[in-house]
């Protein structure tokens, strides 16, 4: 009709589609060197070295320092001192810790051995394991204290427990409440690695049945796949 205005148009508008990122071209125009950081992260790790920290935790006379020194087949002392005759064993747990430079086809490896003297070896021994949670989580908070300073050390001191080998008295039918407990606690915040110390004391039955009764106990502990020995001898510690 005569007058009247005509009705806008309706336009509609798409939202718009995020497009995909485009792919870079993998043909480069020159050679960067990328396949050299492999090799450049090997030289520096060779040129440094590797951190471990050992804890070796168990009464006395259970062949620690025997067991450490076949591991790395050479003669590691675990002891910062030597003990006299005349000196007393401690009454509490301590913490004693050894460092080693082994070197092997030009890699070298700082091994730290860390002892706990009188773990067990009292008649009362209710809470000996709370100086190695206590020292555990200590060296934890120490490098993470390190790692989150803003002027931080170019190499970080690693001063963790990398890993934990519990040795298990052979004697007796079962883990002690000391043993379960220990493994239970230091279980949540290390590797736990437990031992059987002096396994060649015992028949091949026996110590099947003892493995057995370590595993039924709910422990979280690491699994090491083990080469049996040539010609099936027993081995002295089997973890």
């Amino acid at each position: 009709m005569a007058g009247m205005a005509e009705a806008a148009p309706e336009v509609k508008v798409r939202p718009a589609v995020p497009s995909k990122p485009s792919a870079v071209g993998s043909h480069l125009l020159g050679y960067v060197g990328i396949d050299t950081i492999i090799e450049q992260m090997r030289r520096k790790t060779m040129k440094t070295g590797f951190d471990f920290n050992i804890m070796v935790v168990g009464q006395s006379g259970l062949g620690k320092s025997t067991l450490i020194n076949t591991l790395f087949k050479t003669q590691i002392s675990r002891k910062s001192y030597t003990r006299n005759r005349d000196d007393k064993f401690p009454r509490t747990v301590e913490i004693k810790s050894v460092s080693h430079v082994i070197e092997e086809k030009g890699v070298k490896m700082k091994l730290a051995v860390i002892d706990t003297p009188g773990f067990g070896d009292q008649i009362n021994n209710s809470n000996c394991w709370e100086p190695i949670e206590k020292y555990v989580n200590e060296q934890y908070e120490r490098y993470l204290k390190e790692e989150a300073n803003i002027s931080r050390k170019k190499r970080i001191p690693d001063t963790r427990v990398h890993c934990c080998l519990y040795f298990i008295s052979p004697t007796g039918h079962s883990l002690r409440p000391l043993d379960v407990e220990f493994m239970k606690r230091l279980g949540k915040i290390t590797n736990i690695i437990p031992v059987i110390a002096k396994a060649d004391t015992m028949t091949l039955d026996e110590r099947h049945d003892f493995k057995l009764r370590v595993t039924s106990a709910e422990i979280h502990f690491q699994q090491l796949p083990l080469r049996p020995r040539d010609g099936g001898a027993a081995n002295k510690h089997e973890a």
